[in-house]
């Protein structure tokens, strides 16, 4: 089963002898409008060093995008403010507790699945299940050598300061956290007991989930994301599908502009049909995936 855990490195978030060789597919599709091009890139979150460098035809169109455009503007964001943010509204301020949200019987399943990772089940004691289940997920990737700066987003927003490229956002941090805050309790009760379990072993299918996304395989990506979301369906519409519309809109709109866009969102949300690759084309735009070493133009 691909796990939950590593599904969200491609939503949210090769090994050195990877090299890239000629005519391999990339994430990476070109959407043509009247008189530009809207780039997207499916990204994973964080990455380890060794999974650089990034395939070069990524370079090309981030050098040919006078715009790059995120999930989240991550130059506009305060860390300050969004861990007040997180705070607000992940944090238990009333007495409650991660235990009294679980139940005994999940609690003490969660309790175990913690042990078996050395995470000290305490240390959650005050969070809502969501929040929980983000911080496994971050602890168990740190733990494995995965480090948010060395993901997609922060690599490409540090050129982009450098350049001086205008950075936008699709979304706002607090709308991403009231997707998650908003999702009912069993839904948040799910999350954290499957990643929780799923983080123990979480090591032995990352690198096959890496070179899915390095070489563009569709199909295995797709089977990932509908793998991990088949029993967690209000996840997948508040993580994946409802989001996926609302930026087709937006990108849609960007194709009537003159500047190009290079767009950046988790790599599984740009599979399968409801991903926007196809959602686009079912609105009649050209769309085509790149491969590695295409020229752009």
């Amino acid at each position: 089963m691909i796990r939950l855990t590593l599904s969200f490195l491609l939503l949210l978030f090769a090994g050195p002898s990877w090299a890239d060789t000629d005519g391999h597919p990339v994430t990476l599709w070109r959407a043509q409008g009247i008189s530009n091009s809207v780039y997207l890139l499916g990204s994973i979150h964080l990455l380890r060093a060794e999974d650089h460098p990034l395939p070069s035809i990524i370079d090309t169109a981030y050098n040919d995008a006078e715009v790059l455009i995120m999930e989240l503007d991550m130059d506009d964001l305060d860390a300050l403010a969004t861990q007040q943010l997180f705070n607000r509204n992940g944090v238990l301020h009333d007495g409650t507790t991660l235990r009294d949200l679980m139940g005994e019987e999940l609690y003490e399943r969660a309790a175990i699945a913690a042990k078996a990772n050395d995470i000290p089940i305490d240390m959650l004691t005050k969070s809502e299940p969501w929040l929980a289940a983000i911080t496994v997920e971050m602890l168990a990737l740190y733990r494995i050598g995965f480090n948010p700066t060395l993901g997609v987003e922060m690599q490409m927003t540090s050129r982009a300061v450098a350049d001086g490229k205008p950075i936008e956002g699709l979304e706002g941090i607090e709308e991403q956290l009231a997707f998650l805050d908003g999702l009912s309790l069993d839904a948040q009760r799910d999350m954290l007991i499957q990643t929780l379990e799923d983080s123990a072993s979480i090591g032995e299918s990352v690198d096959e989930m890496i070179r899915a996304w390095r070489y563009g395989d569709l199909e295995f990506l797709e089977s990932a994301l509908l793998d991990s979301f088949a029993e967690h369906q209000e996840l997948n519409e508040a993580l994946v599908t409802n989001r996926n519309r609302r930026w087709v809109s937006q990108i849609d709109e960007l194709l009537d502009d003159a500047d190009d866009y290079l767009i950046i969102v988790g790599a599984l949300h740009l599979v399968g049909e409801d991903g926007v690759p196809n959602l686009l084309a079912q609105r009649g735009i050209k769309i085509l995936q790149l491969s590695e070493p295409d020229s752009i133009r």
